[in-house]
């Protein structure tokens, strides 16, 4: 992939670009919508996912939005016309479920406007910069509804119960020095320096094994899954099924060898 961005064939609605060695920046391109997240919009961040799943090259993904926002929902006019049927589109459904599943490390970088489904795509990613413009919220409360993609699950266990009602029950907006405190976030920037931020932690990680980070990655999601003895034995039995690669092998013998790891992503 060149160093200039390149427009996802026949897609406008996210582009993306390899800003540095093992980095994938993808950017949600719907800003006279806010980036809302339409099933068109949904569907080509997948075939961009699973593109960047598929290329070794890849170790990290940023995710972030064009214009003033990450994204600030699902698409209000969609709903209006289909009504249940844009939530309960069994493709789109199904396209949501496999960006929940993209087994490499993704980090939100949000740019602005993080609401709703925005909000939810945020909490599907593994880490969350905020620039300090950033705005937080499950506004759907205002408009007779509540979130429905994962936010009434993920939020309270980031937040706590108390702070993930609030938000929820009054619609109310969150700051991102709010969200850092209460830890949604990991880390509040500079508007100006966001992107290089994240672009810094991608780095790092994407130096890390290609084929090590993703069991790194399942065995931390698990601790939101299961109950603490069998998220230990979910620990467990990757971390035995991580000694059978080349990568897990090498970092033994470089450690031992006192030199850099030499990782083939196998």
């Amino acid at each position: 992939m060149s160093q200039k961005t390149n427009k996802i064939e026949d897609a406008k609605l996210v582009t993306s670009e390899t800003p540095a060695k093992g980095v994938l920046l993808l950017k949600l391109n719907r800003p006279d919508k806010l980036n809302a997240l339409s099933k068109e919009l949904l569907s080509q961040l997948l075939e961009a996912l699973k593109t960047a799943e598929k290329t070794k090259s890849v170790g990290c993904v940023i995710l972030t939005g064009e214009g003033r926002a990450f994204a600030a929902g699902a698409d209000i006019s969609d709903m209006l016309e289909r009504g249940v049927a844009s939530y309960a589109d069994a493709e789109r459904l199904k396209t949501w479920e496999r960006i929940q599943n993209f087994k490499k490390p993704i980090i939100a970088a949000v740019n602005g406007f993080a609401l709703g489904g925005g909000l939810e795509l945020c909490l599907l990613c593994d880490i969350i910069i905020a620039a300090e413009r950033a705005k937080f919220g499950t506004p759907e409360i205002k408009i007779g509804s509540f979130p429905g993609d994962g936010a009434t699950q993920r939020l309270p266990r980031l937040v706590g119960k108390s702070f993930a009602m609030q938000m929820i029950l009054t619609g109310m907006m969150v700051t991102a020095e709010t969200a850092e405190r209460k830890g949604l976030v990991s880390e509040v920037v500079a508007d100006k320096q966001l992107l290089g931020r994240a672009l810094e932690i991608a780095s790092d990680i994407a130096t890390k094994s290609v084929a090590i980070t993703p069991y790194a990655k399942r065995a931390v999601n698990a601790a939101f899954e299961f109950p603490l003895r069998e998220g230990l034995a979910f620990e467990h039995s990757l971390t035995v099924e991580a000694f059978s690669t080349q990568d897990r092998m090498e970092g033994l013998r470089a450690f031992v060898e006192k030199r850099d790891p030499k990782f083939t992503g196998k």
